[in-house]
This record gives structure tokens, C-alpha cells and sequence, in this order.
């Protein structure tokens, strides 16, 4: 195989979004994969709608997932002449022509195969006009736009396409389409063609609704006599209404940076964005960087368009199951030092932070991390669900309260009755802590989970977690009995 040279080309007209960001891990895993380098284009020519902040942003979550490229970032506006350049070859070598026809007139033509229930295509009328007639009409300043002039033959382009397969379009179904605007502007069809010649791309990566495009560009590279790259074309990520994920119609929902503020792990989201559309042939779901570099390939591309089960059950927590299921596996599974690193900057934010956890507290706090982290899946979880370990003003979740508070109100006299047990305890441990508690239990004739699952509410605001009689211990014995004798707060 000749050099490997991908490119990820993202739009810099809004932040990274899931779409463009599962883009960018296929071409980067497949140039990792041989060997290849990564190309990183912004293609910024919509002036209007490109700004330096989502540049900024792009930039910014590709680093943080860890996708690397190798040359750039280049800008497509600093190629404009090369854009121009092509243009003037096409012109010069009899493959495209200057349109002089006005909007008015195509839409004229247009309305017309409306109304006989045709489909409009553009009827060459300005494919064949004579020297002098172009002279006179650019004498007139007339506006013109650039058109391709596809070849009239009977049989189609054709290409195999990595994912989809044999591809064909004939040549008669495709319009002679404009590559240059009548304000002298090359459209992205040329512009994209011209850059990944320059910038010599072999294979290029792209999602479904690409592939439209590619039979035109094919023409655009036989006619600037360079050669073809490779196709593959990805499937699309739908939403569970079958619409296309987009920034307009999901807003922050589809933003890498969404899911870095809500707590995920970089590997945790481009582990989830690569089973997008992709599968290593059997179920493995969970893989490092060097297990995803043996197992990706092209055959491993869906030709189905994949589901982003996204569920919206708090306005502030949105994403799909899955996702939180990988990220939480790495969570649970890297070393408790690293955890507990990738948690402080939450929970500065969260002002339950205290320097003590870097100093004589460490132990505690690498062991609570350890305690609690089985059942969260994102950073943020351990400032929220975990917020009772580190800070007093906790909430207490509606179902707890209501399953294990509600249900049994007679715990307002009972859970400070516990709290006296505890504090009259001289050695405060897992083993003193249950005895305590079931021996109560056995005097009230009442069954031990009544006392357990009630002070879980009241000590954590959880309905589940960790084993109760670690959670008492790890609280500690003065927080533990200050939270049960204030437990009839929560029977107002």
C-alpha cells in the first residue's frame, strides 16, 4: 500500500459534535492502523457562519479525546487561488463553461417541470455557446456562474465503495452542476476535491450523506487528471424519531463538550462513538487503544444507520445508556489515584473540595472514591450522588424518601434511637456498627432493613449504594449520629 493519508475536514460553524467527532476517530484509528498520517483541515470558507471560538472548540475536543493529527490545522480560505486555479483548468480544458442564465430564468424552468411532475435539472443551455456569444455577454457583464460539464455518455462512474459496495451513477441522471458561484467563489464541491489532491489523500472517511456527492467529485478528479482515493462512506446516527443527529435539532445533547462537562472519560466517549456504525464482529464492546487498532476495519462498518438512544430523565443528565454504561466501566476500572484527580476539578466546582484530600485525608478520600464508585458513571456523579460524603447540604432523592421515610414513619423516633446506639460505641467499626443496628432492630420487633435503608436515606440521600455498614464506617461515627438525630427534618 502506497503512503496512507486521511483527512478529517470539520466546518468550524458550531462546536465538535458526536457526528463529526466519530469522523474524525474512524479516519484517525484507520491512519494509525497503517501507519498513515492525519490531515486536520478546517474548512472555514462560509465567512459568515465560521467563527475563531468554534474553531477554538474543535480544536479543543479533538485534543481531549486524544485524536492526534500529524499536519495542520490548515485553513481552506489560505488556498483560495488553488480553489480559483482549478476552476480556470476546468474551464481551459473544455470541462466546464461559464452559465449565464439568470435565477429567475432556472426558476422559471424549474416551476415548469413542477407542474408536469418532472424533476428540474439544469438543460445546458449555456453548454454550447459559441466564442463570440460568451465575449458579448461578458462585454454586457452579464453575471455568469461556472459549471462542470459532464460527459454525455450512455454508460455511468462507477466506484466501489468501502462500506456500501458497488456504486453507479450514469452519466445522464447528473446535471452539469455549478463549481463556481456567480460572485467568483468556488463551491466546497471543487473546493474539497482541489484541497484533498493538494494535500494528497488516499482514503477518505465520511458519513452516508457524502456519498450523493461522490459520483460529481470523481469527475472533477478525472478531469484535473489526478487520481481517485478510496471510499468509505459511514452510516448515519439517527435519534430514536430515525432524524438525523445534528447541532440544530439536538443542541447540547450532540456537543463533545457536553459530555467532558458532565463527567466523561475521553476513552469512555470515543469507545461509545466508534460502536456507532462499527463492530469488531462479535460482541466485544469494551477495548483499549491497541485492541481497537487490531480489530478496526473498513468490514466492520455497518451499511445500517446506528441509534443514539439518547434519554432525556433530567433536563441536566441526557445521553444514551450505553454510553454511560462504557464510560462508567472505565470509571470503576482505573487506578483509584487517577480517579481521584480526574474528580477534584468537580468538585471545586461543587465548592465541596477540601486540600486535606491531597494531604492527611488522602487515605479517607482514595478509599470513599473506591467505596462509591461502583454504581457512578461519570465524573459528575461523585457531586451529586456522592455529594453526602464531602459536604452537608445534600439532597435526598424523592424515591428514597418516599420507599424508605414515608413508608414507615415511625424511624423518626427510631433512627436517633440508632444514632444513641453509635455514639455509645468505643470502637466504631463494620462489625460494631451492624451488631449495633440488628440488636436494635430485634428490640423494636421490627425487620433489620427498616433501620439500614431508612439511615441510608437519611445519612447519603440514596435509595441504593454500596453495603450500608461500609457507608456508616466510611461516613464516620460523629457525621453518622449528627445525621440520624436531625432525621426528623425529613418527616415534615
Amino acid at each position: 500500500m502506497s503512503e496512507v493519508r486521511l483527512r478529517f475536514p470539520p466546518s468550524p460553524t458550531g462546536y465538535l459534535h458526536i457526528g463529526g467527532a466519530r469522523t474524525a476517530i474512524y479516519n484517525w484509528l484507520y491512519a494509525k492502523k497503517h501507519n498513515g498520517k492525519l490531515v486536520l483541515r478546517i474548512e472555514d470558507t462560509d465567512a459568515e457562519r465560521s467563527t475563531q471560538e468554534s474553531i477554538d472548540g474543535i480544536l479543543d475536543g479533538l485534543t481531549w479525546l486524544g485524536i492526534t493529527w500529524d499536519e495542520g490545522p490548515y485553513f481552506q480560505t489560505e488556498f483560495a487561488n488553488d480553489h480559483t486555479a482549478a476552476a480556470q483548468k476546468l474551464l481551459n480544458s473544455g470541462h466546464a463553461y461559464k452559465c449565464f442564465c439568470t435565477k429567475e430564468e432556472l426558476e422559471a424552468k424549474r416551476e415548469t417541470a413542477q407542474a408536469a411532475k418532472q424533476d428540474f435539472k439544469y438543460d445546458k443551455t449555456c453548454r454550447n455557446l459559441s466564442t463570440d456569444e460568451v465575449a458579448a455577454k461578458e462585454a454586457a457583464e452579464t453575471p455568469y456562474v461556472i459549471r462542470f460539464k459532464v460527459p454525455e455518455r450512455d454508460d455511468a462512474v462507477i466506484f466501489e465503495d468501502e462500506v456500501y459496495g458497488r456504486i453507479e451513477r450514469k452519466y445522464c441522471d447528473i446535471e452539469d452542476f455549478v463549481i463556481v458561484r456567480s460572485n467568483g467563489k468556488p463551491l466546497y464541491l471543487l473546493c474539497n476535491v482541489v484541497d484533498d489532491i493538494r494535500d494528497r489523500i488516499s482514503h477518505i472517511i465520511r458519513g452516508q450523506d457524502g456519498l450523493a456527492n461522490t459520483p460529481r467529485q470523481i469527475l472533477i478528479y478525472e478531469a484535473l487528471g489526478a487520481k481517485l482515493p478510496t471510499f468509505a462512506h459511514m452510516p448515519l446516527t439517527l435519534d430514536l424519531q430515525k432524524r438525523k443527529i445534528s447541532k440544530r435539532s439536538h443542541g447540547e445533547i450532540v456537543a463533545v463538550q457536553y459530555y467532558r462537562e458532565i463527567g466523561f472519560l475521553p476513552w469512555g466517549l470515543t469507545n461509545f462513538l466508534v460502536l456507532l456504525g462499527w463492530s469488531s464482529g462479535d460482541d466485544q464492546e469494551l477495548f483499549n487503544k491497541t485492541e481497537l487498532l487490531d480489530a478496526f476495519s473498513f468490514k466492520g462498518i455497518s451499511r445500517s444507520n446506528s441509534i443514539f438512544n439518547y434519554q432525556k430523565d433530567d433536563p441536566k443528565f441526557i445521553t444514551d445508556p450505553k454510553a454511560l454504561s462504557i464510560n462508567g466501566h472505565y470509571l470503576q476500572s482505573i487506578p483509584v489515584a487517577e480517579l481521584a484527580a480526574k474528580v477534584r476539578p468537580f468538585m471545586e466546582k461543587e465548592n465541596i473540595w477540601d486540600a486535606a484530600y491531597e494531604a492527611e485525608k488522602k487515605e479517607w478520600f482514595h478509599q470513599t472514591l473506591e467505596l462509591i464508585r461502583e454504581r457512578y458513571h461519570t465524573l459528575v456523579d461523585f457531586t451529586t450522588m456522592g455529594r453526602a460524603y464531602f459536604a452537608e447540604d445534600f439532597t435526598i432523592e424523592e424515591r428514597a424518601k418516599k420507599k424508605n421515610i414515608v413508608k414507615n414513619p415511625q424511624l423518626e423516633q427510631w433512627l436517633p434511637m440508632l444514632a444513641d446506639r453509635f455514639e455509645a460505641l468505643t470502637d466504631y467499626n463494620k462489625e460494631t456498627v451492624e451488631q449495633a443496628a440488628r440488636a436494635l432492630a430485634e428490640e423494636l420487633e421490627i425487620k433489620p432493613g427498616i433501620l439500614i435503608n431508612g439511615s441510608r436515606t437519611v445519612t447519603t440521600g440514596c435509595l441504593a449504594g454500596p453495603g450500608m455498614f461500609d457507608v456508616l464506617v466510611t461516613l464516620g461515627k460523629e457525621r453518622v449520629v449528627a445525621r440520624l438525630r436531625n432525621a426528623t427534618k425529613h418527616f415534615a
